[in-house]
């Protein structure tokens, strides 16, 4: 489990095939600022939100396996460049943000990224299987980032699904990769775990 805070930026800087064309890849990914001395092998580490398993380990890197399923599932993972990481909560971590799984529910769009007085406006379409469990001031994860959500709109037609506004205050876009976002760019979505359940409450006989 996680919380949707972001500890520390990283960089995946070596992709290594673990076979076929249809297999898998080895990240390395370097982060001097996460902290990995308890870190252990086996251990969960969140990047760019999806939940990951170490399998090497150095004083400032480490590396993870993924598969082709997951790379097909989530953005972010499949080429150098700047993730967010989050090591796995204990009982005694500050829930700062809101209970994350590091599951990826599926990809949303950006559709506006733009400053808005001393922040930024950031607008988000998620899937039409995504929009029931999107609500005002409720949470969603954005590429591991815990947010709050302050005008959810339904959308009809070829572009079904649900428009999701949020604002990123100065820090919250200066310390996570979301400055990097740009119109038409996709984003791991993780919709709220309390939502999936009253969902499922709701809908079982």
């Amino acid at each position: 489990m996680f919380t949707g805070i972001v500890a520390a930026l990283g960089r995946i800087t070596k992709l290594t095939p673990l076979g076929g064309a249809d297999a898998g890849l080895r990240l390395t990914i370097a982060a001097p600022d996460l902290g990995l001395d308890d870190v252990a092998l086996g251990d969960s580490i969140a990047i760019q939100g999806a939940c990951m398993t170490v399998v090497e380990k150095g004083a400032d890197t480490f590396a993870i396996d993924i598969s082709r399923e997951s790379l097909s599932k989530t953005v972010g993972l499949d080429a150098p460049g700047e993730v967010n990481l989050e090591k796995a909560v204990s009982l005694s971590t500050k829930l700062g943000g809101h209970l994350v799984t590091g599951h990826v529910d599926g990809l949303g769009e950006v559709l506006r990224f733009a400053p808005v007085d001393e922040s930024h406006e950031l607008v988000v379409l998620a899937p039409r299987e995504l929009a029931k469990f999107l609500a005002y001031k409720g949470s969603v994860t954005v590429n591991g980032v815990s947010l709050t959500v302050n005008r959810v709109t339904d959308v009809e037609g070829e572009n079904a699904g649900a428009e999701f506004s949020i604002n990123l205050i100065p820090l919250t876009v200066a310390v996570t990769t979301l400055k990097h976002l740009k119109p038409g760019s996709k984003v791991n979505l993780e919709i709220d775990l309390i939502a999936r359940y009253v969902e499922r409450m709701l809908a079982a006989k």
